[in-house]
């Protein structure tokens, strides 16, 4: 993955294999920006032949995958990018909220006008994808934006939490948005950040409550059909 975006899966310059993190990294890009739908089969040959390595090696990828929730591994079917439940979508943000209200609370007295600067460039940066039509690339920036907040409130355990959230949250769009359903808002989370830079924990949390409340709300379980997806041609070389 380079800066988020899914790059030919190509095997390095010395002509080994992408390496078990590289492939990781490129499925759940893929799924952040919901290139990989919620439901999409990822069938063994298929990402051996565009990754160009063994099926030992994929099957390594898939079981990690697993655990972190971003795949279901079912007995003599194969690997299925995860498809939640309304409930389990529902549970997911009320995760969200329970995490980043803490997560801001603490960034509050934390942040420094580097990581104020940073966050409101990420704002701007997803606006201007928003604006261009790109969608792929808002969904990235607005996940960005949330962990980045995490890495400011310094948990790692929180963080990692969050990093497994924010990928579930895509595949909940993806299953349970329209179109037209942005993941995130740029005057939002503009007013995160000036409660931030005001360091008004308690303000901040309650943008943030309203924020995810509100993504949440756009949602509608009747929008989850998705068309099949080619994994060859997704992250094979061009």
């Amino acid at each position: 993955m380079d800066n988020g975006r899914i790059m030919p899966a190509t095997p390095d310059d010395l002509g080994r294999p992408p390496s078990d993190g590289a492939i990781f990294d490129r499925i759940v890009a893929a799924v952040l920006e919901q290139k990989l739908a919620g439901g999409a089969k990822l069938p063994e040959a298929a990402l051996c032949e565009a990754f160009d390595c063994r099926r030992s090696q994929i099957r390594r990828v898939l079981v990690v995958l697993a655990e972190r929730g971003v795949v279901t591994l079912h007995p003599n079917r194969g690997a299925f990018v995860a498809k939640p439940s309304a409930e389990e979508a529902r549970d997911v943000f009320e995760a969200r909220r329970a995490i980043e209200r803490s997560i801001v609370l603490t960034a509050a007295s934390r942040i420094d006008a580097n990581g104020l600067s940073e966050l409101r460039a990420n704002a701007r940066a997803g606006a201007v994808a928003e604006a261009a039509g790109d969608r792929s690339e808002s969904i990235r920036l607005s996940g960005q934006f949330h962990l980045r907040l995490a890495e400011v409130a310094g948990n790692a355990v929180l963080m990692r939490f969050l990093e497994d959230l924010v990928t579930r949250t895509s595949l909940i769009i993806g299953l349970y948005g329209s179109h037209s359903v942005r993941s995130c808002s740029e005057p939002e989370h503009d007013a995160l950040v000036d409660a931030l830079a005001r360091r008004d924990g308690p303000a901040a949390a309650a943008v943030m409550e309203h924020h995810l409340k509100h993504i949440e709300s756009a949602l509608d379980i009747r929008d989850g059909a998705k068309a099949p997806v080619d994994v060859r041609r997704l992250f094979g070389a061009a």
